[in-house]
């Protein structure tokens, strides 16, 4: 076992810096910057996530729209992958420390059973997750969701601002989020801005 997972890594890397192209076919990640892993999106550049909900992992219904106005964390995991258990506690530490400047996450939990799913949450994270076993959610974030773990950052705007396409940790991440936290929340592409005012 061990000795195959070089080669599934490698594949999930692969398809992973094809698999942010929306569904509509065009790459929107080849207008962002990209340093290693993470995608850094300005704002004239940025996706916006369309309709947004699902079942969550402990019952009850989520819908990305009632976040508007705060910045969005969208953690995509499983119980089986070994890097997220890795970052579970710096995501955990990045949410409690930024939670208070209008900050939310959210994971994504995908080909797992609930109550593995829920043993790995207990006494890892304390914020909610939607149940994604097919997939079909993470396709809505506007990614063909194909490495995790993986993690959006959404501006105040429901709009992808940042993509890290492997596993993260408070050092990189609590910086990344309080930077989009920090931005002026009238922020809004001129596209947009012409859009509401025709």
């Amino acid at each position: 076992m061990t000795m195959r997972r070089p080669t599934v890594v490698l594949t999930v890397a692969a398809l992973a810096v094809t698999g942010l192209a929306g569904c509509g076919g065009e790459n929107w990640a080849k207008k962002c910057t990209t340093t290693g892993t993470v995608v850094e999106c300005a704002p004239t550049q940025r996706p916006q996530v369309k309709e947004v909900t699902g079942e969550l992992l402990d019952g009850g219904k989520y819908d990305v729209a009632q976040e508007r106005g705060k910045v969005v964390v969208v953690n995509f995991w499983g119980s089986w992958c070994a890097p997220c258990r890795a970052e579970a506690d710096d995501l955990e530490k990045t949410y409690q420390d930024t939670k208070a400047k209008g900050v939310s996450f959210i994971g994504v939990n995908s080909r797992d059973d609930k109550d593995s799913a829920r043993a790995f949450e207990r006494g890892r994270v304390t914020y909610p997750s939607l149940y994604d076993f097919d997939g079909k959610v993470a396709l809505k974030f506007d990614v063909t969701q194909t490495s995790t773990p993986a993690t959006l950052i959404l501006d105040r705007q429901g709009r992808i601002a940042v993509a890290l396409r492997a596993a993260t940790t408070y050092t990189q991440l609590k910086p990344l989020v309080e930077k989009i936290a920090a931005e002026d929340p009238s922020n809004r592409p001129a596209t947009a801005l012409k859009r509401t005012e025709g």
